[in-house]
């Protein structure tokens, strides 16, 4: 089996995520619905999500915040995991409670293992 990163980018506000305490409220049931899906297959690795506070640090310095696209986008969580194929895990992501968003989106990454010798 091969193992998927998922990132999950939604749009954000200028120093903050845009969802509300209600939207957070609203989301987890579905949340835990769509990663217990998963894990119940055995599938899943891990999974977070990610504070919006962060570090970038480049060969120009340190910045500090998280990377943004032009369009205010971010990456706001991810899971990590195992399939046999990657059309398996597209369909998963067809559900994931992030896609409620008009500028979400799931990046799907097969995972290279790292040679252990």
């Amino acid at each position: 089996m091969t193992e998927y990163l998922l990132l999950f980018r939604n749009a954000s506000a200028e120093n903050g995520y845009l969802a509300t305490t209600q939207n957070m409220a609203e989301d987890m049931p579905r949340w835990q619905s769509w990663i217990g899906n998963i894990a119940m297959q055995g599938k899943l690795v891990h999974t977070a999500p990610i504070q919006y506070e962060a570090s970038v640090v480049s060969n120009n310095g340190i910045h500090t915040g998280p990377h943004k696209e032009n369009d205010n986008v971010l990456v706001s969580g991810f899971l990590i995991c195992k399939s046999e194929n990657m059309e398996e895990v597209q369909e998963w992501s067809k559900t994931c409670p992030i896609l409620k968003y008009p500028e979400s989106s799931v990046e799907i990454r097969p995972l290279i293992p790292f040679p252990t010798n």
